[in-house]
């Protein structure tokens, strides 16, 4: 009796377990046409720079103590600024957006501490074309 009890067991699994499943087969999509190319474009022609940046301005006499007296682009200027806050290390330490003027900056910049998005308008003041 036993024996018949497992085939029958068996036979019971057997029928209880469903046929697997046949997997779903993803459809590919057709290949795009490939475009056709476009005529080539003309080489762009190079980019002049613009003369009003490059026009040298006079710093005032607060403005010289830092960059020097000699007519200069602005954007020469606002770097010779940032060199002279980097070489003497007037950056706040623990916000680096803020200036703190020494002596000369203080009388170029007209306070004890800047952020540093300001320094380009107020080196605007101190610069007059030549």
């Amino acid at each position: 009796m036993t024996m018949a009890k497992k085939t029958t067991k068996k036979a019971a699994k057997a029928t209880k377990k469903a046929a697997p499943k046949a997997k779903a087969t993803k459809v590919k999509a057709a290949p795009k046409a490939k475009a056709t190319k476009k005529a080539a474009k003309p080489a762009k022609a190079k980019r002049k720079p613009n003369p009003a940046l490059l026009m040298k301005l006079q710093p005032s006499e607060a403005l010289a103590a830092v960059v020097g007296g000699a007519p200069l682009p602005r954007s020469q200027a606002l770097k010779k600024v940032w060199d002279y806050i980097k070489k003497y290390n007037l950056q706040d330490a623990t916000n680096r957006r803020k200036i703190n003027a020494d002596d000369k900056l203080k009388t170029l910049f007209g306070k004890a501490s800047v952020g540093m998005l300001e320094i380009g308008g107020i080196l605007a003041k101190h610069l007059k074309s030549v």
